[in-house]
């Protein structure tokens, strides 16, 4: 397993954009200066993730990632809200592959951390690390190095420490990474130690608070990332990229603030 660690319920799938097929793809791409061919990225995902439309308050971190990438890396940004590894379109899924990337991300944790009773939910030692196994397994079939990225943590605390509600499915993604020799960037701790470094006043600009968490009534949102948040977790998940793929690293890469 390679770890990157150096650094520092809720779904809202119909503001996502939804412009994925296999011929048309949302993708950030521009032609910089270098004999290295361009880099190509595929992301599978929730709503953490996705791409949402403009006049949406959230971002995910999958839309701000190319912002700390070279200029000519091309990101298909496939990830949905309300999706688990149980519940990914397996249509999607072979657009990404027949797509041809060199590496595809997959993040997943949040919905199938869900109840039981709902359709997403997965158990994170079993069927949750049973999903994942597939998801390598076709990804490498399809000539597709894979990236497992654990889940990012919630803007949640006690006692003035982030919560770790996702641990258990963070903990299982890592178990298949060892398993099976996957590249890992360990996004559940690297966003942990971030929002304890800043703390819980420090990060309220990350989430859309104002948004009421059905959950939690009058906690908030503070699952989905605005562009301040999701600006931050793609730098992590940028740091993570370099120390598998150091060729894309950039100057624009920074410690969060």
């Amino acid at each position: 397993m390679i770890t990157s660690t150096s650094l520092y319920r809720i779904g809202y799938p119909l503001l996502c954009l939804l412009t994925f097929t296999a011929a048309s793809t949302a993708t950030h791409a521009v032609t910089v200066s270098g004999a290295v061919a361009p880099l190509k990225l595929a992301l599978i995902g929730d709503s953490t993730v996705c791409d949402y439309k403009p006049t949406s308050p959230m971002r995910g971190w999958g839309q701000l990632l190319h912002e700390f990438l070279p200029k000519d890396t091309q990101i298909t940004n496939a990830a949905r809200g309300g999706l688990s590894t149980k519940t990914f379109p397996p249509d999607r899924w072979q657009g990404v592959l027949a797509a041809k990337p060199d590496y595809v991300l997959i993040q997943f944790g949040h919905n199938d951390s869900h109840a039981k009773d709902k359709p997403e939910s997965t158990a994170a030692a079993t069927d949750y690390r049973d999903n994942l196994r597939r998801f390598v397994r076709e990804a490498r079939v399809a000539g597709v190095t894979p990236i497992l990225v654990t889940p990012v943590h919630r803007r949640l605390y006690k006692n003035g420490h982030p919560t770790n509600e996702l641990g258990r499915y963070a903990d299982a993604m890592k178990a298949v990474a060892t398993e099976l020799d996957v590249k890992l960037i360990d996004l559940h701790a690297t966003s942990g130690t971030l929002f304890d470094r800043l703390g819980e006043d420090g990060t309220e600009s990350y989430t859309v608070n104002k948004l009421d968490n059905a959950d939690r009534p009058g906690l908030g949102d503070r699952t989905h990332f605005t562009e301040t948040g999701a600006r931050e977790i793609a730098r992590l998940v940028a740091v993570g990229l370099t120390e598998i793929e150091p060729r894309i690293a950039t100057d624009e890469i920074r410690p969060p603030r």
